[in-house]
């Protein structure tokens, strides 16, 4: 088919418009000609070579700094750099419009040769096939509420810390020789970084292994010093007796009814539907069914096209799980898709309400599943929440609608991404799921990461409206003094170039996983334990020490380089120690806050009654007057480097005080200095003695965080007349806003969602 042909039929099938101008059909030729360029790029494969499935053909802007490709055949591609997206949209409004338009930003000048309009002719054609479904409805693409940002403006500023992602075209045979390339000296300098920590691990514990040795042969038991050793080998004991209860529940009733007594779980109100011996195994589903609980899991397909595990856990005398072909990828929309009419589900009882748990660095949500009836994500569900436990991209199945685990693009991605694509993803397939409008949000570590990026003003604020709370354990947000730690540092020096070539451009340490699924449970596990404490100085004194190997079975999944990169490379979170402040802003921050506290100490050092008249004053008045004098010296108001709007939702702190790896003290000071003046506070708690994993693994940790998270997560639920109360919230009063616009705001969503969910 020639280009002129196909432009007749493009025309046939587009509204009718006003006859091409003769002036125009050539700039519009060569619009074609580049386009082709354009989508040779950016799409999965080259459009000569394919059938016309996998073309980019438009670039659509979930945030202005977020775009995400659209094919031909549908599916998403990740996101690109904003001028080569920005081109794309740009070249693609002229052939649809039929008419030259100068874009924002400099296109290149191209030539349609022979070769480049045989395949513009391909190209248009299944252009023009996509605008036709979108105008008889079959590839209709929803609208967000504020309108589409497909013909936005490029963005004036880029954001220091979020640089923008390399940009990797389809496969040729150059590039997949330039990819081995990567992938062999990867492999190998990767595997003698992975050799140096694991040795420097393993000497590390040489010296605490001869003290237990020391304190053995002189009959002294070595973890008598343990905080909870007591309650340990209570715990050790009660997990035998229930085993052994088990296997005699196992046997013919002649054999059982000689046996005296009667087992305490045929009255638990969760009844174990797994027991006898405790094999190590990679399944939270089974340590689910050990408490009486059970878990079914969803795929939720992100905008850009992962593939991603959500995992909801449940009381089987309560739920029915749906069947397999219901739980498969929906719509890539967030916040869209009709809520599932759920009929079958407790209809004599009131809901639950839903709460959403993200995990941290290196680990999928397994890590809330770990410890029995005392692992948070059962706590909650027993208590009487309806428990949904999130994972981000790759994980443990690394899966996209188009690229394959060899395709670089599959692994460009960093923090923004997940807190950008994947928390909406997983935050709406709850809300379709439960009927609810909000939910109630809690994160560990990296997941309080992504949580913070997404919820800022400059990225999916609108999140915050979906959460009733915000629950953030072991925040990080600033680093701590590990960061200064000599393997740290050297993955700091080296220039990103480098970083690529020592860690590729695929998977960090794919070998990590290998040795996952090879070695022995007990002792994978505990060499996990060795690596990670040495990397990220925990211990495990307060935990369960006899649950440790099972802890680690969940860590680590498959995360890409790009985004360890983000974390540890020269650019960005290890440069300034922040993820959403650069290191100069914060840094002037803490002077400012440092000369206020010197200049009220010496307020306060003056005589009584001085400072009695000053207080007569008026607190206003001496705000007034260190406004202004912030103003003289030209600094920046209070407030006006806030990261979060009006949009976001309440916070709840959980910190570590013996933290090394994340410095919670640091974001709990902005939030209390007033630098954030949209944030609302809930509940905020310093725990002096914790470490970075103790506030979810720690064996008081039911006493010392989860009863909280319990309790805010009830006191901030704005459907509590039409919930049912968990168990320990019958006292629990509602939380009342401090400011009276954002209380009638909620009364408002309150009455909406009632509505809702009593249709």
């Amino acid at each position: 088919m020639t280009l002129r042909n196909t432009v007749l039929q493009q025309r046939k099938m587009s509204p009718p418009r006003a006859p091409l101008k003769l002036e125009s059909r050539g700039s519009w030729d060569r619009a074609a000609a580049e386009f082709v360029n354009q989508a040779e790029k950016l799409s999965q494969n080259h459009p000569s070579e394919s059938d016309g499935d996998g073309i980019a053909v438009e670039a659509r802007f979930v945030t202005p700094h977020d775009p995400v490709l659209v094919t031909s055949d549908g599916n998403r591609l990740p996101p690109v750099p904003l001028d080569e997206a920005h081109k794309l949209n740009v070249l693609r409004r002229e052939l649809d419009h039929h008419e030259p338009v100068t874009p924002s930003t400099s296109v290149s000048e191209g030539h349609a040769t022979g070769a480049k309009t045989a395949t513009a002719a391909s190209v248009t054609e299944k252009v023009a096939r996509v605008a036709a479904e979108k105008t008889t409805g079959r590839g209709k693409r929803r609208t967000a509420s504020n309108g589409s940002l497909r013909e936005a403006m490029l963005p004036t500023h880029t954001n220091p810390l979020f640089p923008p992602l390399p940009l990797y075209g389809p496969p040729s045979k150059l590039r997949d020789i330039q990819y081995r390339i990567f992938q062999i000296s990867s492999s190998f300098l990767s595997l003698a970084f992975l050799a140096v920590i694991v040795l420097g691990a393993l000497f590390t514990s040489i010296d605490p292994w001869l003290r237990r040795l020391w304190l053995r042969a002189t009959l002294r038991d070595p973890d008598a010093a343990r905080p909870f050793y007591a309650e340990e080998l209570k715990r050790k004991k009660h997990r035998k007796e229930t085993e052994r209860e088990w296997m005699l529940r196992q046997l013919p009733p002649p054999s059982r009814a000689s046996e005296t007594g009667t087992s305490t779980a045929d009255h638990d109100e969760c009844t174990p539907t797994e027991g006898g011996p405790d094999p190590i195994v990679c399944d939270p589903a089974y340590y689910a069914r050990r408490v009486g609980l059970d878990m079914e899991i969803f795929e939720v397909q992100t905008e850009d096209g992962f593939i991603i595990d959500l995992w909801h856990v449940y009381d089987p005398k309560e739920y029915e799980p749906l069947p397999p072909e219901e739980r498969t990828i929906g719509d890539p929309e967030v916040f869209t898709t009709p809520r599932r009419n759920t009929t079958h589900r407790e209809p004599k009882q009131k809901p639950k309400f839903p709460v959403l748990l993200m995990h941290g660095l290196l680990q999928s949500s397994g890590a809330y599943c770990v410890n029995d009836d005392s692992s948070l994500a059962f706590y909650l569900c027993k208590s009487g929440y309806d428990v949904w436990l999130g994972n981000n991209r790759c994980g443990f199945r690394p899966r996209h609608t188009l690229l394959d685990g060899s395709d670089p693009r599959m692994w460009c991605w960093n923090i923004r991404q997940m807190g950008v694509f994947d928390l909406p993803a997983l935050t709406s397939r709850v809300l379709a799921e439960t009927r609810f409008d909000r939910l109630g949000l809690i994160c560990h570590s990296q997941g309080t990461t992504q949580a913070l990026v997404a919820l800022a003003k400059e990225q999916r604020p609108d999140l915050g409206e979906r959460l009733t709370v915000f629950c953030a354990l072991a925040p990080a947000a600033y680093a701590g003094p590990l960061i200064g730690k000599m393997y740290f540092k050297f993955m700091r020096v080296i220039s990103p170039a480098m970083f690529r070539l020592m860690f590729g451009i695929h998977a960090f340490i794919p070998l990590m996983m290998t040795m996952h699924a090879t070695l022995p449970p007990m002792l994978y596990g505990w060499l996990g334990y060795k690596v990670f404490s040495f990397l990220f100085n925990w211990t495990d004194q307060r935990w369960d020490r006899g649950l440790r190997d099972r802890m680690f079975q969940f860590a680590p999944v498959y995360v890409s380089s790009e985004s360890m990169r983000w974390w540890l490379g020269r650019e960005c979170f290890a440069k300034h120690k922040c993820i959403l402040t650069t290191k100069e802003e914060w840094r002037a921050e803490e002077r400012e806050d440092h000369e206020l506290d010197n200049a009220r100490d010496m307020r306060g050092a003056e005589s009584i009654l001085d400072a009695a008249e000053r207080d007569m004053e008026g607190d206003d008045e001496v705000e007034k007057s260190e406004r202004a004098a912030e103003a003289q010296k030209g600094k920046k108001p209070r407030g006006s480097t806030a990261w979060y709007n009006h949009q976001a939702p309440p916070f709840a702190l959980w910190v570590c005080g013996n933290d090394a790896l994340v410095d919670g003290d640091k974001l709990l000071r902005r939030f209390e200095r007033g630098r954030e003046p949209h944030v609302r506070l809930v509940h905020s708690k310093v725990i002096p003695e914790y470490e970075h994993l103790d506030v979810i693994w720690a064996m008081d940790a039911p006493d010392q965080v989860f009863r909280e998270v319990r309790e805010v997560l009830w006191k901030t639920c704005h459907v509590r007349d039409l919930c049912r109360v968990p168990k320990g919230c019958e006292e629990v009063e509602a939380w009342a806003p401090l400011a009276d616009e954002e209380q009638e705001r909620t009364d408002g969503l309150q009455s909406s969602g009632s509505e809702e969910l009593s249709a």
